[in-house]
């Protein structure tokens, strides 16, 4: 694959065909993401027709848990590789083509017990393979955007992968779970409707890929000298602790983002869970409320890019979380579905301000031609703690079930995400802001 020498975009032309065509992978992302993790599959796979749905909900947390493990552990290293290789997009594609098989394997999960941790499994390793994407994908972003745009194209990328969720929810909700147009496809025997979401889900992942893959030039090596995957640990380690000498402020914000990017992560893994287990949603509305609420959340994503850039990336993080903490606490309190509408939409207001955020704030502080080795610790960190925010809505639910009515312990899992909310906003205070750059 050539390696070809990216073009900075001038500042007045920010968006331009390299942005268009890293935010199109967001776009296609979306239908991993709100489809099958969030709004469609995992609903189908916590439902009655795999047993008990307070059971289903903990071996999900479960399988996701893992998840988190493996990416701990493996994916420090890749970012740290491919900066060194000038391979990003190289690993880009393989593992967006790794997420496009598994996702399709979903087709495979029949609507039986037996089913549950195959299932499971597969939600965890696209999780895997979607991690290890978008470590590279991340540090593309410092190829394509200048210091004094760096949160509008980050706030842009998070927006645009809003509204393809918006679009492949529309089209699974009138193509598949309440078809317009009378077909096979859309017959729910034996859950062949929910399984060909899968299908149709990794090709829309692999269509809107396409741009950045054949748009967006191979980053450059950094050093003729290739890493051995036997010392890429000892290497990373070694680099670890210069950076603790040099810039521990970095340090510090990755361990703090961890954990609210943790809380952020199980609102989207666990809302439609939520939405359908404690407020009785049925999936059409589920894929409804998802589709107002990616409106919603694409709208806050690029507005809060907007103030990243003019007050900075700080100031929007931690406004988000507190609004993040309102919000949940009036889904916690909320007795009815009306209330999980008012609140819910505010939590996906503020969910894509402080994603976007958080990673422009990370994009700023790197030294450059090390983005992969950095975005892969700013996964690594995130994953290091991925076991917080589902045990802690597993725990919940299971103190509760002795407690409260049949059926109604999930609820108690909002208050474990809260936890972790909380817990990240009070390790992100005393971080220091990155120095802003003054708009052209």
């Amino acid at each position: 694959m050539n390696q070809l020498p990216i073009t900075e975009p001038p500042r007045e032309k920010w968006l331009n065909k390299y942005t268009w065509a890293w935010a199109s992978w967001d776009w296609g992302q979306a239908a991993i993401n709100a489809v099958m993790i969030t709004f469609v599959f995992t609903v189908y796979l916590t439902s009655e027709l795999f047993g008990d749905k307070d059971h289903a909900s903990l071996v999900l947390s479960q399988a996701l848990a893992i998840a988190g493990v493996c990416i701990a552990v493996l994916v420090p290293v890749t970012g740290l590789r491919s900066d060194a290789a000038g391979r990003r997009k190289l690993w880009i594609i393989v593992n967006t083509l790794l997420l496009v098989l598994i996702c399709g394997a979903c087709y495979f999960v029949f609507p039986d017990p037996r089913y549950l941790w195959f299932g499971a499994l597969l939600i965890a390793a696209m999780s895997v393979a979607s991690e290890f994407a978008g470590v590279n994908y991340n540090a593309v972003l410092n190829q394509i955007s200048t210091p004094a745009t760096v949160g509008k194209v980050s706030g842009f990328g998070w927006g645009m992968g809003y509204v393809g969720g918006i679009l492949a929810l529309a089209l699974v909700l009138f193509g598949f779970v309440q078809p317009i147009v009378d077909w096979p496809g859309a017959s729910s025997e034996n859950g062949l409707n929910i399984r060909l979401v899968a299908i149709f889900s990794a090709l829309w992942c692999l269509f809107f890929a396409l741009p950045l893959f054949f748009i967006i030039p191979e980053s450059t090596a950094i050093s003729a000298e290739k890493i051995p995957l036997k010392s890429s640990y000892a290497v990373l380690f070694r680099r670890i602790r210069a950076l603790w000498s040099e810039d521990r402020n970095l340090i510090f914000f990755l361990l703090s983002s961890a954990v609210f990017r943790d809380g952020l992560a199980a609102i989207f893994t666990f809302g439609g869970v939520i939405a359908a287990g404690t407020f009785g949603f049925a999936l059409s509305e589920v894929i409804i409320f998802a589709i107002v609420g990616n409106v919603v959340a694409a709208i806050g994503a690029v507005i809060g890019g907007r103030f990243d850039d003019w007050v900075g990336p700080k100031a929007v993080i931690v406004g988000s979380l507190i609004g993040l903490l309102i919000a949940g606490t009036g889904v916690f309190f909320s007795p009815a579905a009306s209330g999980f509408w008012i609140f819910g939409l505010m939590l996906c207001l503020f969910v894509g301000p402080a994603q976007a955020a958080a990673r422009s704030y990370l994009a700023r502080l790197i030294p450059e031609g090390r983005e992969g080795e950095l975005f892969g610790l700013y996964a690594t960190t995130g994953r290091a703690v991925s076991f917080l925010a589902p045990a802690l809505f597993s725990l919940s639910i299971a103190i509760a079930t002795p407690l409260v009515a049949s059926g109604q312990a999930q609820r108690y899992g909002i208050l474990g995400i809260l936890l972790v909310l909380l817990l990240g906003l009070f390790l992100l205070l005393p971080i220091r802001t990155p120095q802003q750059v003054n708009m052209a």
